[in-house]
């Protein structure tokens, strides 16, 4: 079982990064030696912004990863998430938003790893992939807390979209760690292992 966490933080060591951490914590102890962890740093790697040229988006619907022209570190990025069979996203909820770096990474895999279907609209995208895969979702906030996430929290629902429409996986939960500028990011430790554990018995 191969799981790919992708972590959208500009720093590491801090609430999502631990976060992530501890539901990768999660994973291992559920699955045991069956589950196989890649810890993905997006700050680390060279992304470049999409350059809307759709030539993924015209490339062959048969293909399971479909042509990019940027020469960047997306080309290796690519392979890992399309042998993934679950996924934990996460990042800081940024002026409402995942992060620049989650976006363009989200941006830069539309339509490598999707193709034009006929639902809800006709061109949308659709998984290239039949293989169902599973996913959890880990954001956090400094400021505001979870009371107020419906007003704050556009990342999650993005996050959830793409999965759907792109990596035909299905989101098990999420955690949004709110307020943890006051509260600190402990309350929320054992929330991200629990879904950890939780992505790793729905994989199996």
């Amino acid at each position: 079982m191969n799981i790919l966490a992708v972590v959208g933080s500009y720093r590491k060591g801090k609430t999502i990064d631990t976060l992530i951490d501890k539901a990768i914590e999660g994973a291992k102890e559920g699955g045991g030696d069956h589950v196989h962890v890649e810890k993905l740093y997006l700050i680390d790697k060279n992304i470049e912004y999409c350059k809307n040229c759709m030539v993924c988006r015209r490339d062959d619907p048969d293909k399971p990863i479909a042509k990019c022209i940027i020469a960047d570190d997306m080309q290796t990025i690519y392979p890992m998430i399309e042998k993934a069979d679950g996924f934990i996203f996460g990042t800081p909820v940024n002026m409402g938003a995942a992060t620049a770096i989650m976006k363009t990474f989200l941006e830069r895999t539309c339509w490598v790893l999707a193709k034009p279907g006929k639902r809800p609209i006709r061109g949308c995208p659709t998984p290239r992939t039949t293989r169902k895969k599973m996913a959890i979702i880990i954001v956090s906030s400094g400021i505001i807390s979870p009371v107020f996430r419906r007003w704050c929290d556009d990342a999650t629902p993005l996050i959830k979209s793409f999965c759907a429409c792109h990596l035909n996986a299905k989101v098990l939960g999420s955690l949004y760690a709110g307020g943890v500028e006051r509260k600190g990011m402990d309350i929320y430790l054992d929330e991200a292992y629990k879904l950890g554990k939780k992505l790793v018995s729905c994989v199996q």
